[in-house]
Order: C-alpha cells, then structure tokens, then sequence
C-alpha cells in the first residue's frame, strides 16, 4: 500500500526516498511526538454550514448543502532534507456532519521540524481491492458502491436553486477515469514536533473549488454525478486543489 501511494505521489525513482527512522533516547527525552491536523471547511471565504447556508458557484447558481463528505488518505509529513515520516493506517474521512472527524492526531512522529505534508483525496487502489473493512473504510460510512466500483472518495448533497437536488459521488479507482488525487501542501512556519509539544496544522477546504478550474460546471448541465466516469474525473480535476494551510500553530 505504501509503495503504491508513492508512485502517485512521486512518478518513477532510480532510489525510493528516505524514510525517517525514529531515533534511539538515551536522554530520558520522548523521541518521537505528535502532530495534530485540523479542518475546516469552507465555500470559498464563508465557513460551510449544512442546511442553511447559501452559497454562489463559478457558474451563478446559489445552493445548499446536506451532506459533505471526502476521505484524506497516506499522509506524509516532510523534512526540508527531503525524508519523511509515513503515517502508518493512514485512512480519514472528513465528515461535516461529525465535528470529531474533522481534527486527528498523527502519532509518533520522529521529533524534528516538518515543512510540507503530502496526501491522497480520496482511497488508494489496493484498498478498493480488499473486500470488507472496518474504521474509516467500514462500507457502513456509505462510501462504498461495490467490489467492482470501490469508495466513493468525495460526496456533496444538496440542492440547487431553482433546479432541484444536486448530488456529486466522485468515485472510480482505476484506468482513465479514476480520480485518485495526490496534493502536497507546503507550511508557512515548520512545524516543529517534540516530545512535549503538539503543533497543530489547520487546513481549510474550500467545497466551492470542485465547480471550477480548469472546468466551470453550471448545475443546469451538470448537477448528478453518481458513477464513476468522465463527469467524475472532471470534478476530481477540480478540487484537486481544494486544500490550503490556513496556519501552523506550534
């Protein structure tokens, strides 16, 4: 799994990258600590709200929303000599309905100060491919269509104005439409792990960025997507850029 998510991450390599090895205390000081990431979700400069909030797309449309949901999946926290530290079960679905979801802890991560992190959107090829599983991947978080289709990666519902309902179920793991998505965020400040101290990078989502670059999506045309296909891989285009570090608090 982990090799996996490395070639997506990183293309081909004569050598793999280095993996930071935890060191060895002989100082009676932790050596390794936590990193905490916490989310936010947005559309656009207004913090998203289910139900009641009303929000204006690229296109013009205004809509609602009921439902968001995306998993954020092999999280790599890097070092500025280019090693990083691979969280192990790295497997999150971001829930708006459920507030605990959207802060985690990362745990015994090596000491040491971190500048970026990298991450899949949404859930790797082998773990489409490994029949039923629990926690996050539980088919029970109604994130999975089937063993031929895999996770949905990405969900938004609601409803567009003056249309009707508006659902987006972004999913397909594999060949020219799969709509895995690799993202590299840079931090502002280190973020500096000890084993005292827990820096915490808070990452905001902006939902408005799936109905815009590089395709604008005018919810009279496009306002359903619920298989796997081009219209998905499309909307995958788009919020491949979704993310941003708002700060890093140490």
């Amino acid at each position: 799994m982990l090799i996996a998510a490395t070639v997506l991450f990183s293309g081909c390599r004569k050598k793999p990258d280095p993996l930071i090895t935890p060191p060895i205390d002989t100082s009676g000081v932790a050596a390794d600590g936590h990193l905490k990431i916490v989310l936010e979700n947005m559309a656009g400069t207004q913090v998203l709200v289910l139900n009641t909030g009303s929000y204006i797309n690229a296109a013009g449309d205004t809509f609602t929303v009921s439902r968001y949901k995306y998993y954020i999946t092999n999280i790599k926290l890097w070092r500025a000599d280019s090693t990083f530290f691979a969280q192990p079960e790295s497997y999150h679905l971001i829930n708006e309905e459920m507030s605990t979801s959207k802060s985690f802890l990362i745990h015994e991560v090596p000491v040491g100060q971190y500048v970026s992190m990298t991450f899949l959107i949404g859930v790797d090829y082998d773990r489409n491919t490994s029949g039923a599983q629990t926690g996050a991947l539980d088919v029970n978080n109604a994130m999975f269509w089937d063993w031929n289709t895999g996770y949905i990666m990405a969900k938004v519902e609601g409803t567009a104005n003056g249309i009707g309902p508006m659902a987006f179920h972004i999913g397909g793991f594999d060949g020219a439409n799969g709509v895995i998505r690799s993202r590299k965020l840079l931090f502002p400040v280190a973020a500096n792990v000890t084993g005292t101290t827990t820096p915490e990078v808070h990452i905001k989502s902006d939902l408005l960025e799936w109905f815009k670059t590089p395709t604008t999506i005018d919810f009279s045309n496009l306002s359903l997507v619920m298989t796997a296909g081009f219209n998905a891989k499309t909307i995958a285009d788009n919020y491949s850029d979704m993310f941003t570090v708002d700060h890093v608090q140490n």
